[in-house]
């Protein structure tokens, strides 16, 4: 049987270094993407795996998000930022 105060501080911890990734590194980059894209730019192969490297952690973390409801909107947020940069990119690459 597990411990449930174990448990909660356990998840606090994973939700406090993701946020701390989240505000240091992911989103000044996705944001960078964004105006990038915005401006008729192309990916290149670093930003896709960047990218696939958001949408596989964001599938692994979706038990997470969903017992901490506090959290589900700042994660669709995100998830419309990266939707958007490859929507755009996809679109500059067809335009080429």
């Amino acid at each position: 049987m597990t411990d449930p105060s174990h448990d909660k501080i356990k998840d606090e911890a994973v939700v406090q270094a993701l946020a701390e990734r989240l505000i240091k590194y992911r989103l000044p980059r996705a944001l960078g993407l964004k105006e990038r894209v915005d401006g008729g730019e192309k990916l290149d192969e670093m930003d896709i795996e960047f990218l696939e490297e958001v949408f596989s952690d964001a599938s692994s973390l979706r038990p997470l998000i969903d017992e901490h409801p506090e959290w589900q909107d700042v994660a669709v947020r995100l998830l419309d930022l990266y939707k958007d940069i490859t929507s755009k990119a996809l679109e500059n690459e067809k335009g080429s």
